[in-house]
């Protein structure tokens, strides 16, 4: 009876540990862009959704989810007659409660050990890291939290970039028009009746709702987070090429992190803040601190910039300090210093830089202050803190640590997600 319970123990451990061996994030995993980045970033499960035939063609036998495609087509309809006011439109396109309830309850019905939804779990979520905080949890549980937060997302564009919801940083990320306009009715209906005509027979049953969030992202200029993708075969290709000859243990450093600082007004490309903080940090390059320096920061600041933070930093870098051109990674999306931090250690991810060794960051006193008493803020508003702090090397410089867990996406940030 002992030996049986000891083989029992030994059974349950072995399976526990294969399936956590399974649940990581793999930096060699290529993501599914589906031809739009926007949608890639922001909902990847619903992408995947799309792109993998045999999952498609499962969700597409489902009849209860055929009769649920039926009804957003149906109701999406109606809007166009029924609706007299333009906040009505996008209402009737949103997942409800009951809706999303509804498909996670088909999901794990249909999911199965062994079929087209088990593979993609195995085979494209759980490498991928995009849902990486649901790792604990068996593939069906994963798929479901990934489902869910999707459906939310694609909600939460629709409430901020199509009803005029208030986004969590209204100054910068807010809707481009004024709901209460006469004209704002007919964009509202005009955005429907192109959702109607890109849904065709054969459309996956959250079709409406996520081509109605695309599309309003569209219309108010919000594409953000598709800028410069895909970076590694294009605008950082030389740095990420580089990355297999260097010789880690010759750095002190993985690489040199420098947040963005954007200008007060639209014409100025750089501001002075970040000139500064680009030379501290050629300094410490020109030292042998790290083989890489990666500039951070989108087209943030002022409202609607068309200046690109990462993008003006490596021209200065490059141009001015004359810091070699493929030793500069720019990551041209982060719009907090939360995530200068969170979408850094993406890229040094699957770029291949060791992830077990201190990076440093170069920025102005004041910032580091502020980097130093972050992580309530982290948590808030990421649910994590995508780093571990190292020691406080001076008022400019600060090490840091990166934490994987940095790979989530943020459902509530669509330009940045």
């Amino acid at each position: 009876m002992h030996k049986l319970l000891l083989l029992s123990f030994a059974l349950c451990f072995t399976g526990t540990s294969a399936f956590a061996q399974l649940q990581s994030a793999n930096p060699n995993y290529k993501l599914v862009s589906g031809n739009d980045w926007v949608k890639a970033k922001n909902y990847y499960l619903l992408t995947l959704f799309e792109q993998d035939k045999a999952v498609s063609n499962l969700l597409l036998a489902d009849s209860e989810l055929l009769k649920l495609m039926q009804q957003k087509t149906n109701a999406l309809h109606s809007s166009l007659t029924e609706c007299k006011d333009a906040l009505c439109l996008p209402a009737q396109i949103k997942f409800t409660d009951e809706e999303i309830s509804l498909v996670s309850a088909r999901l794990t019905a249909l999911y199965k050990p062994g079929n087209a939804l088990d593979l993609l779990v195995k085979n494209q979520l759980i490498p991928s890291g995009t849902y990486i905080m649901y790792d604990a949890k068996t593939p069906a549980e994963l798929l479901i939290n990934a489902w869910e937060q999707d459906a939310k997302a694609v909600n939460y564009t629709i409430g901020v970039y199509a009803e005029g919801k208030k986004p969590n940083y209204p100054q910068i990320d807010s809707i481009s028009y004024d709901t209460k306009q006469r004209a704002y009715f007919a964009l509202m209906y005009n955005c429907s009746t192109e959702v109607t005509d890109l849904i065709k027979p054969g459309s996956l049953f959250f079709e409406p709702a996520l081509q109605a969030a695309l599309l309003y992202l569209e219309v108010n200029e919000r594409r953000n987070a598709a800028d410069y993708e895909p970076m590694a075969t294009t605008a950082n290709k030389t740095s990420a090429e580089r990355v297999k000859q260097i010789k880690w243990a010759s750095y002190p450093y993985s690489h040199i992190l420098v947040p963005g600082a954007g200008p007060e007004n639209l014409t100025t490309p750089l501001s002075g803040e970040g000139m500064l903080r680009c030379k501290t940090a050629a300094r410490q390059y020109q030292l042998g601190k790290a083989p890489f320096v990666v500039v951070s920061g989108g087209s943030v600041h002022p409202y609607k910039t068309k200046y690109n933070e990462a993008v003006e930093m490596k021209k200065y870098m490059v141009g001015t300090l004359h810091v070699p051109e493929n030793a500069v990674i720019i990551e041209p999306h982060a719009r907090h210093t939360t995530t200068n931090i969170r979408n850094d250690v993406r890229l040094i991810f699957r770029y291949g830089i060791p992830m077990d060794k201190p990076a440093l960051i170069i920025t102005d006193k004041f910032q580091n202050n502020s980097i130093a008493n972050m992580e309530k803020r982290c948590l808030n508003e990421l649910k994590y803190v995508p780093y571990k702090l190292g020691k406080r090397i001076s008022e400019t410089a600060l090490e840091f640590y990166p934490v994987i867990t940095s790979l989530q996406i943020d459902a509530d940030e669509p330009m940045d997600p």
